[in-house]
């Protein structure tokens, strides 16, 4: 990702200062990273900087607006008809700009690949011509010819059109049925001559050229969305959100994955359904049978073994020897011996230390598979909470406390916050999973950030989520539901300032961590001068998520403040309450 130093505003660099991670430096030049929420004064900037959007979803009908628009553009520049501009830009991929560069550098070029002869050629001028396929005597008028003049009744050419529609979308390049002839034949040809279900066939097909033809556009991905996206190559993120509400990555079209790139995600998804894994279970969990070698999983009882048929071979699991030779000498049915002694020989070593890499291996992709799969199920739930919020219960609660639902909006924007930020959590364990392990600094920043990601986002999904049943529950108006509103609206610009800033961080590389004094930086960054610290304009920051071990020390980092145990807002010393979410102060 490229550096924004140049370009990032004031805002942008008051919260998050000095670079993409968000690295500041101290006096004494330690990294400091600074997790903490924006000030007021910015959040003008920071609403505009949502709301930008480098990309705009297309209907059907917006699809086709567009395709008139580029025909008739391409029509007006070139004195062309549309139907030529419409051969025109599909042999371009529909790119405007690429058919106005290749046809005023040589027209004649252009006109004789595509196949548009550059003069309209007319039907001889008699009264009945012999068609080219059927060669049958027709009168003029039912005779049919493309821009070259070639004659064809009108009976031939609805078969030869059809034919082509049913073939697939090759019809859009169809070409006249002359052998030695070139010439294209556009859509006013189809128009004349094919039938209304063909004709909506050959629509589609071209509908469909516009999109996948297009470098600036695609289709959704999610199942039966009938949505493409146009999308500005090079404008910043790829995420996009579908006018079916499913967010996807334009540049490999899989599930929006910020702040993981494209091909941690394929290798991440590849690993989850490779065999590979399987063989690691094989290896660390079984032993092979001595006699036909098929793997063999112990989970309990003593260690005399029996091979499934037709094998039947009775083996020690240990010594892995045949149990004949075994007794009461051995050791009995729970020890054996000749291991032991084998093993401190080093007759094991090889197997054993395959095996224990094998376990290693897999324990490490299972902890961090489990924590990907159980945010992703968690996003699920809340995604099913959210519809069942705007289907009925919103509706409900506007009742129970007599409020609008216009002024319930703000339950709604938490509970799209939980949704997304749980999907970044998500990619944050397959961030992790790849993190070279030598880069200790790195990894002990982002298992610190990652940990306090998990913490904030927890207390705004239980504010969300349990302290908003108390009103669905309640029989009248509540007194303290505006405390509520306050409370759950503060989380969530919290807990979203924050994964932002995450994100940033995680794109970065986390580059800047220990780059000025190695592991020490990394120390310094995860210690109490970037909880409460100050940015370079000088305003105290307060950090998004706490630990348990790290919430009664948070207010003692400045004399000035305090942060609160609930959301970890910074308060002035004096505020005997939060001014987020009003939990008294601890004295």
């Amino acid at each position: 990702m490229d550096s924004e130093d140049d370009t990032r505003d004031s805002a942008d660099e008051d919260f998050y200062s000095g670079g993409e991670a968000g690295l500041a430096l101290s006096d004494d030049g330690d990294a400091d990273y600074d997790f903490a929420d924006r000030d007021s004064d910015d959040s003008d900037d920071l609403i505009s900087h949502r709301q930008q959007q480098n990309y705009s979803v297309l209907s059907e009908t917006d699809i086709k607006q567009h395709q008139a628009d580029d025909m008739n553009r391409v029509s007006t520049v070139l004195s062309i008809s549309k139907s030529e501009a419409c051969a025109l830009l599909r042999s371009y991929n529909w790119s405007v700009s690429k058919v106005h560069d290749e046809w005023f550098v040589d027209e004649a070029r252009v006109r004789t690949a595509v196949g548009l002869p550059e003069k309209q050629n007319e039907m001889p001028n008699e009264r009945e011509l012999t068609c080219g396929i059927c060669f049958e005597s027709c009168p003029r008028e039912s005779m049919g010819a493309a821009s070259c003049g070639h004659p064809f009744c009108g009976v031939c050419w609805r078969g030869y059109i059809s034919t082509a529609i049913n073939d697939g979308p090759g019809c859009l390049m169809l070409r006249c049925p002359d052998p030695s002839c070139s010439a294209a034949v556009g859509q006013d040809m189809v128009n004349l001559f094919a039938s209304d279900e063909d004709k909506g066939k050959y629509e589609r097909y071209l509908c469909r050229s516009y999109i996948e033809d297009n470098r600036k556009t695609k289709w959704c991905p999610a199942p039966g969305c009938e949505y493409a996206v146009e999308f500005v190559v090079g404008s910043g993120s790829y995420d996009v959100s579908c006018g079916c509400s499913y967010g996807f990555c334009w540049n490999c079209t899989e599930e929006a994955h910020r702040p993981v790139d494209c091909s941690t995600v394929s290798k991440w998804i590849l690993k989850n359904s490779a065999e590979s894994e399987n063989m690691n279970w094989i290896l660390a969990n079984s032993k092979p049978c001595p006699k036909c070698k098929r793997p063999i999983e112990k989970n309990q009882g003593c260690m005399h073994i029996t091979c499934t048929p037709p094998c039947k071979f009775e083996f020690c699991w240990l010594c892995l020897g045949p149990w004949s030779d075994h007794g009461e000498r051995t050791g009995g049915f729970y020890a054996c011996n000749r291991y032991e002694a084998a093993r401190q020989e080093g007759a094991f070593d090889d197997s054993e230390r395959r095996r224990e890499m094998a376990k290693n291996s897999l324990e490490r992709y299972t902890h961090y598979y489990e924590r990907w799969a159980a945010n992703q199920s968690s996003r699920q739930k809340a995604l099913g909470d959210l519809q069942s919020l705007q289907n009925d219960k919103l509706e409900k609660l506007s009742d129970i406390q007599s409020q609008p639902e216009s002024q319930l909006k703000f339950i709604i924007e938490a509970w799209l916050q939980i949704v997304e930020c749980r999907r970044v959590l998500k990619w944050t364990y397959a961030y992790g999973y790849y993190l070279p392990d030598h880069e200790h600094a790195k990894r002990q920043f982002f298992e610190y950030v990652q940990g306090e990601a998990e913490s904030g986002l927890e207390r705004l999904h239980q504010c969300a989520e349990k302290e908003l049943q108390i009103y669905l529950d309640a029989d009248c108006p509540s007194k303290d539901f505006n405390d509520f509103r306050t409370k759950l609206a503060g989380l969530t610009s919290v807990t979203r300032n924050y994964f932002e800033n995450l994100v940033r961080a995680l794109e970065s590389g986390l580059n800047d961590v220990g780059a000025h004094s190695g592991q020490g930086a990394c120390s310094k960054a995860v210690s109490s001068k970037n909880l409460g610290g100050k940015s370079k304009s000088g305003k105290n920051k307060a950090p998004v998520g706490a630990s348990k071990s790290g919430s009664s020390t948070r207010g003692m980092d400045d004399g000035n403040i305090w942060a609160c145990d609930q959301c970890t807002f910074a308060n002035p010393r004096s505020a005997r309450s939060c001014q987020v979410c009003d939990h008294q102060q601890h004295r």
